[in-house]
């Protein structure tokens, strides 16, 4: 119970300030006269301003509240290292209960890691739990971390000493592999440097050099010694083309802390340089601008085209010495540098004796060595100067009846094209039916896989696979007629362009692959396929455990499962032969940067609120109570400081001068003055 003079005044204090003026003046003017009655007078004057002041007693009473203290557990990944997890309980508790012990009551926060690897945000938890309670009542607030803390930029107001009590010990040593520049994407081929860096921190041993094993795409590591403490610059060749997954790892030292950022992930994208093409015609015709402009249309192609304008047995009398054409270059092209093309493509070409036999017979050793052939055929190849009458025999996916059927058709995808990622889509690329074809080479006993039909049902499109290349056929000369919108037209460029590059073995082509696309710690795994089903897929961690998933078909030839990864790594995926590898997570995860706990980071701000820093291996400190303003940490001690926060219950306001005391008063003090004035 507290009581208090207040005042609740009659009239506005301007108008009670101006009767005082008044009555002050009447009193000098009294005085000045030598009244005998102006004490009286005086007197009178003042009861009546204090009761028009309206005093009174407040009497309230009041129930005093606890102070609340703030305890921030830190439960991010870097806390978890070693035994700071049950450190950090530990301390926790036994600071509740001292704090209790001083009538404090306490609030514990838990913080965890950060979303999209944003790191510890420690002073975002202490300012929400700041902003829940008065603050009026924060006695204090204590931070049980490493010290390590990604948001200091958000420290909020604070109403009272601050502590840090990090859970670092003195034997503490971390070292950490940290890849600079690694570009995402690079040329096959052409050498890149990456630059590498082995950092030691804390009570490490002194070592000069450690081992380190690179490995591509999980196959087997090679083992180097590398220096610590400075930058390595690696130089490195991508092995192929798509996503290369580079795995850089140190071994864990004796007494390390941890060895989750002793492995660096790095993800680069091989593309090719200039894709070399030869694209050699028989003769000019309507479609043979249709090859050049796809070739030229992709600034990443090299294009050497060759159309034979005069063949051997063209006799017109022009001489040779007016004549301004380009020399074949056949001995150079198909002998000496066939091996720097990616593709060759025959468009109408028939042989007529320009290339002999030993050439052609050295495009097919070029092909079964990884090279690529298109045959786009005419009538040509129906004849008897076909080149499936050549040592091309050997490679070329369907033999020629030596029909031309010349009827409208309209090419349909085959059940296998559906499935197959040259021609699957290839329908909603392009509005309306397609458009029909008017010219048709006849095939037979195809073999590899057939993608289109066409008149009579006869294949229109195959592909095969002839040692370590790759062959296709194309049985018709009249692709262009969708490219110049013949009833419609229809997805010319699309079909030929992935053509092209299914020859040149892009990775996005594959027909039987497996890959998987990462978006923060989920998976999506797909796995391409010819076959109606596909084996269950199997992912093997970063620690070894493996977890088999079904796959479920999406679309023709397409199956995907989504996996969310419990830890970030590098992960194996197997699905009947195929395998595949991918990173998931940051290729330098935030909270694994630094391990050693200290206070630096927070030691400006603790300072500002003459809070102080422990270390938990040194015992958990006492509590004290001081002053506001006083410094609040000491051997042995940290601070809180009393707030005296109380709620009122009720309030009780009593009159001072009730209103017939007044009266009576005033009515005493001016007889009084007129008796004193008339006795006088």
């Amino acid at each position: 119970m507290t009581s208090v003079i207040v005042f609740h005044p009659v009239l506005p204090i301007w108008l009670i300030a101006a009767l005082a003026g008044m009555a002050l003046t009447a009193l000098a003017l009294a005085v000045w006269r030598g009244l005998s009655g102006w004490a009286l007078r005086g007197a009178g004057a003042a009861l009546i301003l204090a009761a028009l002041m309206g005093p009174g007693l407040s009497r309230e009473d009041r129930e005093d509240l606890t102070d609340i203290a703030v305890i921030v557990e830190d439960g991010s990944a870097s806390q978890q290292l070693g035994d700071r997890a049950a450190m950090t309980t530990e301390a926790a508790e036994t600071l509740e209960a001292r704090l209790a012990a001083e009538g404090v009551e306490v609030r514990r926060v838990q913080v965890a890691d950060g979303a999209d690897n944003s790191g510890t945000q420690l002073m975002t938890a202490l300012g929400d739990a700041l902003a829940s309670e008065p603050q009026g009542r924060i006695a204090g607030m204590f931070l049980l971390s490493d010290g390590r803390l990604h948001d200091l930029e958000r420290a909020p107001g604070l109403p009272a000493p601050l502590h840090l009590l990090h859970t670092g010990r003195e034997t503490d040593w971390d070292r950490r592999l940290i890849v600079e520049g690694a570009p995402a994407f690079a040329i096959l081929d052409e050498e890149i440097t990456l630059t590498l860096r082995i950092e030691d921190s804390g009570a490490a041993p002194d070592d000069a050099e450690v081992p380190l094993d690179i490995s591509v795409d999980g196959e087997r590591p090679q083992r180097f010694t590398v220096p610590v403490g400075r930058p390595i610059e690696l130089p490195l060749a991508l092995p192929h083309g798509g996503r290369n997954v580079l795995e850089f790892v140190t071994p864990e030292g004796e007494g390390e802390l941890t060895a989750r950022n002793n492995t660096a992930l790095v993800q680069i994208n091989g593309v090719r340089d200039r894709l070399r093409v030869l694209l050699v015609s028989g003769e000019p015709h309507a479609g043979g601008r249709t090859w050049r402009n796809l070739l030229k249309s992709d600034s990443s192609v090299d294009l050497v085209h060759f159309t034979i304008l005069r063949p051997p047995e063209k006799q017109d009398g022009v001489p040779v010495d007016e004549l301004s054409l380009i020399a074949f270059p056949t001995r150079e092209l198909f002998l000496e540098k066939i091996d720097d093309f990616d593709l060759i493509i025959f468009d109408r070409y028939k042989r007529r004796g320009i290339l002999p036999a030993l050439y052609l017979e050295n495009v097919a050793d070029y092909v079964r060595g990884g090279g690529a052939v298109l045959f786009a055929a005419g009538p040509d190849f129906a004849g008897a100067n076909s080149l499936y009458r050549s040592p091309l025999e050997a490679i070329v996916p369907a033999a020629p009846t030596a029909r031309v059927m010349s009827e409208a058709y309209r090419p349909e995808i085959t059940d296998l094209g559906e499935r197959h990622p040259v021609t699957a889509g290839l329908r909603a690329m392009h509005d309306g039916p397609w458009g029909r074809w008017l010219r048709q080479i006849e095939v037979g006993a195809p073999s590899g896989d057939v993608l289109m039909s066409g008149a009579e049902d006869a294949p229109l499109l195959m592909l095969n696979r002839v040692g370590e290349g790759r062959v296709s056929l194309l049985a018709s000369d009249h692709a262009w007629l969708w490219n110049r919108g013949y009833e419609g037209g229809g997805p010319q460029l699309e079909l030929l362009r992935r053509l092209a590059h299914w020859m040149m073995k892009e990775p996005e082509l594959e027909e039987e692959a497996l890959w998987a696309e990462a978006t923060g710690q989920t998976m999506r795994i797909i796995r391409r396929s010819l076959g109606d089903d596909v084996d269950d897929v199997t992912i093997t961690g970063p620690d070894g455990a493996e977890v088999t998933m079904p796959l479920d078909e999406v679309s023709p030839g397409r199956f995907e499962a989504i996996f969310e990864g419990p830890m970030i790594g590098l992960y194996r995926l197997a699905s009947g032969d195929q395998t595949a590898v991918i990173g998931l997570g940051p290729a330098a995860p935030l909270e694994f940067e630094q391990t050693i706990a200290t206070g630096d980071a927070l030691e400006p701000l603790i300072d500002g609120t003459g809070g102080g820093i422990r270390a938990i291996e040194e015992g958990v400190p006492n509590i004290r109570a001081v002053r506001e303003g006083r410094p609040a940490a000491g051997r042995g001690w940290l601070g809180i400081t009393p707030r005296g926060a109380y709620v009122t219950q009720s309030v009780t306001l009593t009159p001072l001068l009730p209103a017939w005391l007044v009266l009576a008063l005033i009515a005493a003090l001016i007889t009084g003055a007129w008796l004193r004035e008339g006795r006088r």
